[in-house]
């Protein structure tokens, strides 16, 4: 398979980028989309030119830092999925592909594709911890978790972090990501002693990193790829309107 790839170049934060050519020729449909870059930046290598710079790590959906945008959508066409889960036979021989970084003030680029996403870090941060004794595991029937509330817990700790769901909101919003990580706690009783404490403070810390308002065109939710439900956003919206209104009563 032969593509036209559109690739977003820039060489570092301070200058302009902009879109170059490059041609990927004789590509395996069984090829991962990371696979088709790894092999082009070989040929540039070849050549003598500077390789493109991108994000990758566990190469199994895992991770989340293969923060690509291709073809105008965050992780491309292969929903739900990353980047590195998508392969060259959802393209068609012969098409042009545009990659390009998440576009998102909070996600300053670094260099060509590659973005600064520690905002969302400096978000989960302002959460902080959980009262928890160290040692050996407790016995596990010693906190009893309704069945509900765990599935609920674990389907929001699934956020892979990988701040799709920002690069695909028209306001940049962080409102599934913050959802998801004070929804994971909040369902739980560990979480239950800093439960006002987090979501002010990861709330407040999304707002000063410089991510949008949550407007409920819910492309987020499409492009998750992991499958992170909108309802986590409405659970964190009922926990900082409970936790705001205690704070403001000086409780």
């Amino acid at each position: 398979m032969n593509f036209l790839l559109k690739v977003w170049r820039q060489a570092n934060a301070r200058t302009k980028g902009r879109l170059l050519d490059y041609e990927a020729e004789n590509i395996s449909p069984n090829t991962s989309f990371l696979e088709m870059l790894d092999i082009l930046n070989e040929q540039l290598l070849h050549r003598g030119e500077e390789p493109i710079a991108f994000d990758s790590d566990c190469r199994e959906g895992i991770c989340g830092t293969c923060s690509l945008t291709i073809n105008g959508q965050a992780h491309g066409p292969n929903h739900p999925g990353a980047v590195c889960e998508l392969y060259m036979r959802r393209f068609k021989d012969g098409d042009t592909i545009c990659i390009e970084p998440f576009r998102a003030k909070a996600f300053p680029i670094i260099k060509d594709l590659v973005i600064d996403r520690s905002a969302l870090d400096r978000v989960v941060q302002a959460g902080g911890f959980i009262s928890a004794r160290t040692g050996s595991a407790p016995e596990a029937n010693s906190i009893l978790v309704p069945k509900k509330n765990a599935e609920l817990a674990m389907e929001a700790a699934a956020c892979i972090g990988c701040g799709a769901c920002v690069a695909a909101c028209p306001n940049a919003s962080a409102m599934l990501f913050t959802g998801a990580k004070v929804s994971h706690l909040a369902f739980l009783p560990q979480g239950a002693p800093e439960r006002r404490r987090r979501v002010l403070g990861m709330v407040r810390a999304m707002d000063a990193q410089g991510f949008g308002n949550c407007s409920n065109h819910y492309e987020c939710v499409a492009v998750c790829p992991a499958g992170i439900p909108g309802s986590v956003m409405v659970k964190m919206y009922r926990e900082y309107a409970i936790a705001s209104w205690l704070e403001a009563a000086g409780e």
